[in-house]
């Protein structure tokens, strides 16, 4: 009988009514921390329980997997970039590495030059590890 005015009384509150399983299921909650090194995992209390990922020192400022450049250097790289080869398109003359025109085959040791500087800088960075 008291539970059925219990009842009734929480009905007529507007207070909301719980079944004795979901009762049993209000435990304490479940964490899940991603701790490096050496650091200490939190400790468990009554009301939270705490699950930790070690993960190595080396990756605790690393971007996320789903967040790292994806593709070679040539895939990322932008358009505007990619569009700055096509400035010295059609140039004639001296300095221009064509066969129109006095003087333009001046321009391609020096075209060479470059192009070669810009494959080694690239190809040191894409050999360097990120720190």
């Amino acid at each position: 009988m008291k539970r059925l005015m219990m009842f009734l009384a929480a009905a007529a509150s507007g207070a909301p009514i719980l079944s004795s399983p979901a009762l049993a299921q209000a435990g304490p909650s479940t964490n899940r921390i991603t701790v490096y090194g050496t650091d200490p995992c939190p400790r468990s209390t009554e009301s939270a329980v705490y699950v930790c990922n070690r993960r190595p020192e080396t990756e605790r400022y690393r971007l996320p997997k789903d967040q790292q450049l994806q593709g070679t250097r040539q895939q990322r790289q932008s358009w505007a970039r990619q569009a700055q080869s096509l400035n010295s398109v059609g140039n004639t003359g001296s300095g221009s590495c064509s066969a129109v025109g006095p003087g333009g085959f001046t321009g391609c040791l020096t075209q060479q030059i470059n192009e070669n500087r810009k494959a080694n800088r690239e190809q040191q960075q894409s050999d360097t590890p990120p720190q």
